[in-house]
């Protein structure tokens, strides 16, 4: 039986197909483009011409793929961009006009649960409360949770496109600017700081592409092989930190130079790496979790209904 999921983020489209047998998955064909919808719009509530017209060719490369496979089975979801941009389902109608792909807006607390599920699948959660985190180009999305259930959870349209355009303006980032982003979040998230002294989570997990990044980062630097089939990686709070550093300092230039960083993050990562650094503070750990699930495994764990293990 075969699948498919599109997940239109602001800033990545991803195609993932998988053939489903007795509740274990393989990946048949994962791609992801960097097509930016959120580029000069996302802070003013829309979606720019340009990025409409990327957006409507990658779905039609998608639709092209799909046909290869022969998948008919397809659920394709649109997040925080196109939910919050005035032209929106204007987007998602030429989508349909000119692919038959129906793609489904899903609000915060949906991309949330699904993420957590996603997360939940990957076998990153155990028995203790833990906070996830999924840093979207749009919004992020925070969970507490375990194995078993859900606590809370929130999504907060202070994605990393969002963050970039409020505060990323010099490059490297200034001080003063790393300074007035940390006081300002500590506002924004202020709900998320109750959570967290609420419900004492003990460790921190990440899924997005940033932290996809950091990890390639870490094992670049210390010439260490990344396993290929494993979904969740340790990254000590430590290396990270060093990470960070250096990201701050460093111009896209010297940013593009670092050993594992990807082209496709090189803008971003710094205010995502700040976000992050301002999260870590509040969870007692000394490592994150990082999970390669998230969203779009979410969404097929969803279509299951049943938990899904990874064919290696």
């Amino acid at each position: 039986m075969r699948k498919a999921v599109i997940d239109l983020g602001t800033n990545t489209f991803h195609l993932f197909i998988v053939e489903l047998e007795a509740g274990v998955l393989k990946t048949l064909y994962k791609e992801k483009i960097a097509v930016k919808i959120g580029k000069n719009g996302i802070s003013k509530g829309l979606i720019a011409k340009d990025a409409m017209k990327r957006a409507v060719h990658t779905l039609e490369v998608f639709k092209t793929v799909l046909n290869q496979f022969e998948v008919t089975d397809v659920i394709g979801v649109a997040t925080s961009a196109i939910r919050n941009a005035r032209n929106g389902q204007e987007l998602l109608d030429r989508i349909y006009e000119s692919t038959q792909i129906e793609i489904q807006i899903i609000d915060g607390d949906k991309e949330a649960e699904l993420i957590f599920e996603g997360v939940r699948a990957a076998g990153a959660v155990g028995k203790n409360y833990e906070l996830v985190m999924d840093i979207g180009g749009g919004s992020v999305e925070f969970i507490i949770g375990n194995e078993d259930k859900i606590l809370w959870k929130r999504s907060f349209e202070i994605g990393a496109q969002r963050l970039l355009d409020k505060f990323h303006k010099k490059d490297p980032m200034p001080p003063k600017a790393v300074t007035e982003m940390f006081a300002w979040l500590d506002s924004e998230l202020s709900d998320l700081k109750k959570a967290i002294a609420e419900y004492r989570p003990t460790g921190l997990i990440g899924c997005s592409g940033t932290f996809d990044t950091l990890t390639e980062i870490y094992f670049k630097e210390s010439n260490q092989d990344r396993p290929v089939h494993p979904t969740v990686f340790k990254l000590p709070i430590k290396a990270y930190r060093d990470t960070h550093r250096e990201l701050l300092i460093k111009d896209k230039a010297a940013r593009l130079a670092i050993p594992g960083m990807v082209s496709m993050r090189v803008d971003m990562i710094v205010v995502a790496s700040c976000l992050i650094s301002f999260v870590s503070d509040l969870i007692p750990t000394d490592h994150i979790t990082a999970c390669t699930y998230a969203l779009k495994e979410g969404v097929l764990y969803s279509m299951e209904h049943k938990p899904i293990a990874e064919k290696q």
